[in-house]
């Protein structure tokens, strides 16, 4: 599912992960661990992985998550790591599940 995602396309894929993860305002120690276990799988370097901690105490700019940057092919793929991060810490508030619905309706559309 990742193989695919170029170094850029990977770095976009955490920037969003990491920017939905602050959608309560506060990122989860469930949260952390699964955007640290994401860098180890997509075998990121360690500037970039310096790059995604520095995410996790600052959230993302917002312009830095335009769903138009994200590729077609790819999609799918940010949906799913977007989904997963939603439910790692076991609980889903009706403003994360608001911002899911139209980041995936963006991102379908």
């Amino acid at each position: 599912m990742f193989d695919a995602l170029a170094r850029d396309e990977r770095l976009l894929l955490l920037r969003f992960v990491c920017a939905f993860a602050w959608t309560d305002l506060e990122v989860q120690d469930s949260e952390r661990a699964f955007v640290l276990r994401l860098v180890k799988r997509l075998e990121l370097g360690p500037e970039d992985a310096s790059e995604v901690e520095t995410w996790l105490h600052i959230a993302p700019a917002p312009g830095s998550i335009d769903p138009k940057d994200v590729p077609p092919a790819h999609r799918r793929t940010f949906i799913e790591a977007i989904r997963a991060m939603m439910y790692v810490d076991g609980e889903v508030d009706a403003e994360e599940r608001e911002q899911f619905e139209r980041l995936k309706a963006a991102l379908l559309a």
